[in-house]
């Protein structure tokens, strides 16, 4: 009887010890826009030159992995409890780029997928989604082009599951402001019409759909393109879409450090069905920008900002112009 006893006691110890792994209760999507991150093989297709080892950046090996490095250190401290389920990435050269990422600690236990294809930007940088594929299963995927007259990022669209629940995710690296942000705010306002025309589709075909829009749009939440094209409001009002990262914008916090002002450029945006209901939700409907001291930069005054890989030829050694943006979900 009692050894009977003592098999009923570990049995039940091993179905309690391997619930939390079948039941998964949280999950973390990122995104990051890494600041160039070029190889040092020169790719004719594309403009990369300024990234060769020939370069007057002077680009090479060891700036090369040190990048790896420090981007995966970043990615992995963000929740210190285990890796991101998803990772949206933007300025990235090409799919080698990522497998050398993936492949880099502490990334490396995640047992990552990419999920990538060449843009036509012609600097050759790209978008890119990054996924834990016990975690997260990729149904489908699309590229949706952006034309707003010169070759730009594409737009990513994966379709997959996250536990029970299916998310449509929108990966986005609209056109910079080069030139002035006036002058070329009509480049992302077709960026958002392309973006909206897509959302718009699937709510129509589901209005229950999941949808998580993450990017470097080049814009700050209350512009036109995000504000009005895309109808991204704060969380606290009645919409189809919110945008998480309002009530730190509201704050004069940001993701990106311009001429002393905080810009919140980097998004993060999701439907109502991510905000309220059942299934896995945003926590607190709060969006995040991650930093450490190690990613900062302080200049004689104190100010911090991101601490960037380059300015102009100049090898400062950080990580990226920019900080990453988050959004922590759980199951309910």
């Amino acid at each position: 009887m009692k050894s009977k006893l003592v098999l009923f006691v570990s049995i039940l110890a091993l179905f309690v010890s391997c619930r939390p792994q079948l039941l998964k209760k949280k999950a973390t999507i990122v995104f990051y826009n890494v600041e160039n991150l070029f190889d040092t093989i020169d790719d004719p297709a594309i403009n990369d030159g300024e990234f060769l080892p020939g370069s007057d950046k002077q680009w090479n090996t060891e700036r090369y992995h040190k990048k790896l490095e420090d981007i995966a250190r970043a990615l992995g401290e963000i929740n210190a409890e285990e890796l991101p389920e998803v990772i949206g990435l933007c300025e990235v050269e090409n799919r080698g780029v990522l497998e050398d990422l993936i492949a880099t600690e502490p990334l490396t236990a995640g047992n990552y997928q990419i999920v990538h294809t060449d843009s036509p930007d012609k600097r050759g940088i790209d978008v890119a989604l990054l996924f834990r594929k016990k975690e997260f299963k990729v149904v489908s995927h699309e590229v949706i082009g952006v034309d707003p007259g010169f070759e730009t990022r594409d737009i990513l669209h994966v379709n997959g599951k996250l536990g029970k629940d299916e998310f449509h995710l929108f990966v986005n690296h609209w056109p910079s402001r080069s030139g002035g942000a006036e002058q070329s705010e009509p480049n992302r306002l077709v960026a958002a019409r392309v973006l909206k025309k897509q959302v718009d589709e699937l709510l129509t075909e589901n209005a229950e759909a999941k949808i998580i829009i993450i990017g470097d749009m080049n814009d700050e939440p209350d512009n036109k393109s995000l504000a009005e094209i895309v109808q991204a409001m704060a969380p606290n009002t009645k919409a189809n879409l919110y945008n998480l990262m309002i009530p730190l914008d509201e704050q004069n916090l940001g993701s990106y450090h311009y001429r002393g002002e905080w810009n919140m450029i980097d998004n993060l945006i999701v439907s109502e069905t991510v905000l309220r209901g059942k299934g896995f939700m945003v926590t607190d409907q709060l969006g995040q920008v991650y930093h450490e001291t190690w990613m900062e930069y302080r200049n004689r005054n104190g100010t911090m900002s991101p601490n960037r890989t380059y300015g102009g030829s100049n090898y400062y050694g950080g990580v990226s112009d920019h900080f990453p943006v988050f959004m922590m979900l759980e199951w309910r």
